[in-house]
């Protein structure tokens, strides 16, 4: 199995990182997932009728995830946080893209506590899995652009495994080669604080909102969680 692991660089550079990774295997994609349906309804009701609204740059979930993207030379305004991207279309057009399952469940638990969130097709991940400073050979395919290559600049965050990068801008956006599609049966999802001090609780119910949206529909689901303290977790 896989391992995942915060590099030191960056547990020194961001001491207050919490990652919950929640696993799932014998997922079941292509059965209804009525739950999810309902979680993505629910959000888009809240914000039309203006009960809720989607965290913004101003809030203090995502303008640390600014200010981390501009400590490693993204400029968060042009290159977004998935979060911050996903609340502001809810924003703008009303509505949550349904793409499949799986996916719908970790975008509706990111929106809804305002925290990044992201997954990888773990029989898709070659070797383990780091989040590290990216040295410029690398590359990248993103997510829905088969046919493209990227370099992350060096400097850059990535999530990486021993085939390439799997997430640019520590959370921008996924790699093509790893998506999760319905037919994907084992998966890890991973939820995102730079602030473990302030935001431990809300990740620790994140976790189990998203964990609940996937049990019913695979054979076991997991959390296990990643910071400095405890830098490597196989999955």
């Amino acid at each position: 199995m896989p391992a995942f692991r915060i590099a030191p660089a960056v547990a020194d550079a961001f001491p207050g990182t919490l990652i919950a990774l929640v696993t799932a295997t014998g997922l079941r994609g292509h059965e209804p997932w009525p739950h999810t349906a309902a979680a993505l309804a629910e959000l888009e009701r809240q914000q039309a009728d203006g009960t809720w609204q989607p965290a913004d740059e101003t809030d203090p979930r995502i303008d640390a995830w600014h200010t981390a993207y501009r400590a490693f030379g993204t400029n968060p305004r042009r290159v977004r946080p998935s979060v911050d991207a996903l609340g502001r279309r809810l924003a703008k057009k009303g509505s949550l893209p349904r793409i499949n399952p799986a996916v719908d469940s970790y975008n509706a638990v990111s929106v809804r506590h305002g925290l990044p969130a992201g997954a990888f097709d773990l029989d898709r991940v070659s070797g383990d899995v780091d989040i590290r400073y990216a040295d410029g050979t690398e590359s990248f395919t993103p997510l829905g652009e088969p046919g493209t290559v990227e370099h992350p600049r060096p400097g850059e965050i990535i999530y990486a495994d021993a085939a390439g990068v799997l997430t640019r801008h520590w959370n921008h956006r996924d790699a093509h080669r790893t998506r999760v599609t319905a037919d994907s049966a084992r998966v890890a999802f991973v939820l995102e604080t730079l602030h473990a001090d302030r935001d431990a609780g809300l990740l620790k119910a994140a976790a189990e909102e998203l964990q609940g949206l996937l049990a019913p529909h695979a054979a076991r689901t997991a959390v296990h969680h990643l910071d400095p303290a405890t830098p490597r977790v196989a999955v």
